[in-house]
């Protein structure tokens, strides 16, 4: 059945339409403000670290929280705000920043989030090597790398007065905002992205060895591996890890064989896939 193509619109329904945007008044509705926050992880000292920043302004002045702003309108998108975010709020610089994985995590947008207005977030995870000490732009006091595993994530910033908010500080270990939850969803998704995907090298420098390796999935799934499995698992997935020919300098801490070096491959997805202990034995 042939199809018909679509009818172009007739110059009065151009007109009709440039009328209609020049008479509609977007003050009728009730304002709705849009921002960015970036869950930034890395390895420091072989421990998973988080970047926080300490709010220079109300609300939660002083409180830690995750680096972000609002989103400029008419200027950029939501990929190019996270990364300008990151950058001002933290700053680590462009050439930093071309190693970092940046995806969107998710959108929060509950109308009490936020005590000064309906903001809307929505939220970004970034994988990342080693970084260098941050440093706090203009609306931060401060920013620091915080190991994960000193974190509440239960804990939240206090609830009451008008709109579910007051302006007092978060109780010791939780973060501003619904941060402690946003971030509790990052360490989900990156749980289950290094299952399927090859982004535990983002974490990792340009060659590494797979005992490197081991140590980011030990570090984000909480739980030791088996080296021997794991080194087995991790070559058989084709276009995961590519051998660079070299090797480390020096052997073992036991005076053993130099290791192997790799880098990342050229797969998207890992298949299979690298399941946590406790997932492979639910298949079983």
């Amino acid at each position: 059945m042939p199809t018909q193509s679509p009818r172009p619109e007739s110059n009065q329904e151009q007109l009709d339409e440039q009328a209609w945007l020049a008479a509609y008044d977007p003050r009728a509705f009730a304002p709705v403000a849009v921002t960015v926050d970036v869950v930034a992880l890395t390895l420091r000292q072989d421990e998973l670290h988080v970047l926080l920043v300490e709010r220079a302004a109300p609300p939660y002045r002083g409180c830690w929280a995750l680096p972000g702003g609002f989103v400029r309108a008419g200027q950029e998108d939501l990929d190019q705000a996270a990364a300008r975010e990151l950058a001002e709020e933290t700053g680590v610089d462009t050439a930093a920043l071309r190693r970092v994985h940046l995806e969107q995590l998710g959108s929060y947008g509950s109308p009490q989030r936020d005590p000064r207005m309906h903001v809307i977030s929505v939220a970004y995870l970034a994988f990342a090597p080693d970084l260098p000490a941050p440093r706090p732009g203009t609306d931060a006091a401060a920013a620091a790398w915080v190991p994960v595993s000193s974190l509440d994530l239960a804990v939240g910033p206090h609830r009451g007065g008008p709109g579910g908010h007051t302006h007092h500080p978060v109780r010791p270990g939780g973060l501003a905002f619904d941060h402690a939850a946003i971030l509790a969803a990052a360490l989900d998704r990156a749980r289950a992205k290094i299952e399927y995907t090859p982004l535990a090298t983002a974490f990792l420098g340009g060659e590494f060895t797979i005992s490197d390796l081991r140590a980011v999935y030990e570090e984000i799934w909480g739980e030791k591996l088996h080296p021997g499995n794991f080194h087995r698992k991790v070559l058989s997935v084709p276009g995961f890890v590519e051998g660079t020919g070299r090797t480390t300098a020096h052997g073992g801490s036991r005076g053993g064989p130099r290791a192997r070096l790799y880098h990342r491959g050229d797969a998207r997805l890992l298949h299979p896939a690298l399941l946590r202990p406790d997932r492979e034995e639910e298949i079983r």
